[in-house]
């Protein structure tokens, strides 16, 4: 698996361990970065074969853990073995994988789509109990119609349904 900064290594080392020894390591005695320790926030963890390919992404809009370690380490092991678009990460395929962390921040909801800009916010749409997501900065995504379009299917939202919209920003780690 590929990836260099501290975040990402740490996302690697917790799907290695659970793929290839099924153990779920501990951020306290694993020594993840010890940022990631004293922070609580919302987190995806997406995996790219080497051509670019999605393999999996799997995140929490908000934390959900007592910690961002907890939050990265899990979604992380989701990503590569529960996304329900992909089978399990295998081992054989470990080191044909690149991992980015996305660490986002909280919500908020906006008034006006005039307010969205696809490569600097992701959103969240709304409806009910429908809620889809979409990471901003994604290639193929120009226009703040296409991420509001991509997040409503991602949802089940239809055409007409009355939606909210909130946004957020990442910071990205490769």
């Amino acid at each position: 698996m590929k990836g260099e900064h501290p975040y990402v290594k740490w996302a690697i080392r917790s799907i290695e361990a659970w793929i290839k020894e099924h153990i779920m390591i501990d951020p306290l005695k694993d020594e993840a970065p010890q940022e990631l320790l004293k922070r609580k926030s919302g987190a995806f963890v997406s995996l790219h074969k080497l051509n670019g390919e999605l393999r999996g992404c799997i995140g929490t809009y908000l934390p959900t853990k007592a910690n961002l370690a907890e939050e990265i380490r899990d979604n992380a092991i989701a990503a590569a073995t529960e996304d329900p678009r992909f089978t399990p990460l295998t081992q054989r395929e470990l080191d044909e994988i690149e991992v980015s962390v996305d660490i986002l921040s909280e919500p908020e909801r906006i008034s006006d789509v005039d307010q969205l800009d696809p490569r600097k916010y992701g959103v969240i749409v709304v409806s009910g109990f429908k809620r889809g997501l979409l990471l901003p900065d994604l290639p193929g995504v120009d226009t703040v119609e296409q991420q509001i379009n991509i997040a409503k299917r991602k949802a089940g939202i239809f055409s007409g349904e009355k939606i909210t919209i909130y946004r957020f920003t990442v910071e990205r780690y490769h």
